[in-house]
């Protein structure tokens, strides 16, 4: 007997027909005729060379090659059927790779419970995460370089301010303060943002937060803060911020720690509002891979 001879209707109308006991019952089922299950068990029993069933005054009953037989293509009509379902699921499964642009510590932007969420609801797509400044990865969105991303703005803009081709959501607001190193609070408690420029600055490059913020204070002023040393990192700017260089940004949490830990001094006259986007473009917004991204931020956040 060959794989290709044994076809799935014959082993179907051969399990129905030793269930049922019948062939009438079994061609019910199958919805059949009767002689045409007939001539399917009679090709069963050709191909395996064995006789499968005894015919009774109540119908039909398996012979011992048959009650043999019978779990085998039950095995078989099983497996297959865990196949169909098996692709099934795979057509309504969303595969694919998805390009994440991150900023900050992954505590702040939840980016841990946001990447769980996408795994447990969508396991066939493959992250990427690209670490970067927030202006890097809005101008990697919107060249189609990231799929989504997080990204910092001023707390008034809001998402209807957002750029046009962008969908966004507002994760969370909070506050930067200006910090100074220990032993500076004679030259800033009580400063405003003219005096405070006088003071040294720890810069950031234009891609940064901290840069797009202070130059909507200090550009309508007409001031130029005097930088001391130019930083692209969170981690090297508290550094030097211990060590006595100049002044920064730091996210309120931050600051009150560090303020509380090292002595920082927090400016008390000034502050700077902020808040946390998640962004993609919005003509991609509900491509299957980016609107799973969405639906996971949704719960993480939620």
């Amino acid at each position: 007997m060959t794989a290709a001879a044994l076809d799935l209707q014959i082993l179907r109308a051969f399990v129905l027909a030793a269930r049922e006991g019948s062939v009438s019952r079994a061609a019910e089922r199958l919805h059949l005729t009767q002689p045409a299950v007939s001539l399917q068990l009679k090709r069963l029993a050709e191909e395996t060379g064995l006789q499968l069933f005894t015919r009774t005054p109540h119908g039909l009953a398996l012979t011992a090659d048959g009650a043999a037989l019978l779990p085998q293509a039950e095995r078989v009509l099983s497996a297959v059927g865990d196949l169909q379902q098996a692709a099934r699921n795979l057509q309504g499964t969303v595969r694919g790779a998805l390009r994440i642009g991150t900023i900050l510590d992954p505590e702040f932007t939840r980016l841990g419970v946001f990447l769980r969420e996408l795994v447990e609801s969508a396991p066939q797509i493959e992250t990427e995460l690209r670490h970067g400044m927030s202006g890097t990865v809005l101008a990697q969105v919107l060249r189609g370089e990231l799929d989504v991303g997080f990204h910092l703005d001023t707390d008034d803009d809001g998402e209807a301010a957002a750029p046009a081709p962008l969908a966004t959501r507002t994760l969370t607001r909070f506050t930067y303060r200006v910090v100074a190193p220990a032993g500076w609070g004679p030259q800033v408690l009580g400063r405003d943002w003219k005096a405070l420029a006088a003071l040294p600055w720890l810069g950031t490059p234009p891609e940064s937060a901290h840069h797009r913020l202070l130059n909507k204070v200090f550009g309508p002023l007409g001031l130029s803060p005097r930088r001391a040393a130019l930083v692209d990192q969170e981690a090297s700017m508290l550094d030097l911020l211990k060590s006595g260089v100049g002044l920064s940004l730091l996210r309120d949490s931050i600051a009150i720690r560090e303020s509380q830990s090292h002595g920082l001094v927090m400016a008390d006259r000034v502050q700077l509002d902020c808040a946390l986007r998640f962004v993609s473009l919005a003509a991609r917004r509900n491509e299957p891979v980016i609107a799973s991204a969405w639906n996971a931020l949704a719960r993480a956040w939620n």
